[in-house]
């Protein structure tokens, strides 16, 4: 059965840290891109982070750019997010997620998914 499993998420105050590992189980993702897609409550879904197979590339929402940081470790077959100086506008539940294809994260539309783990940030 394949999985991505989510976790650290939790209450964090602004200006602090959380760092979100994604473990892949059931088959090995190593080709495979990863991102986190985000949604707030009473808010649409929106992308947040990419990073192709191979860790060479990555994509950022503008409004993340420069306090996240998303990366993986093949051997592990784990991706992680790691969010710096955090909002309380960044309160959200974050999915993992992965897909052959980049775009369909960007699009928001991965044929894989996270259960989801909840990051609030307090002002």
């Amino acid at each position: 059965q394949v999985q991505l499993v989510d976790s650290g998420g939790g209450l964090v105050q602004a200006g602090g840290s959380l760092r979100l590992p994604c473990i892949a189980s059931g088959r090995t993702f190593s080709s495979y891109s990863r991102g986190w897609l985000r949604q707030a409550p009473g808010k649409e879904r929106e992308f947040v982070a990419v990073i192709t197979g191979s860790g060479d590339n990555t994509a950022y929402r503008d409004s993340v750019k420069g306090r996240f940081t998303i990366s993986r470790d093949n051997a592990k077959n784990t991706a992680y997010l790691e969010m710096n100086s955090l909002k309380p506008e960044d309160t959200a539940v974050y999915y993992c997620v992965a897909d052959e294809d980049l775009t369909r994260i960007g699009l928001q539309r991965p044929g894989f998914w996270g259960q989801g783990t909840q990051v609030t940030v307090s002002s």
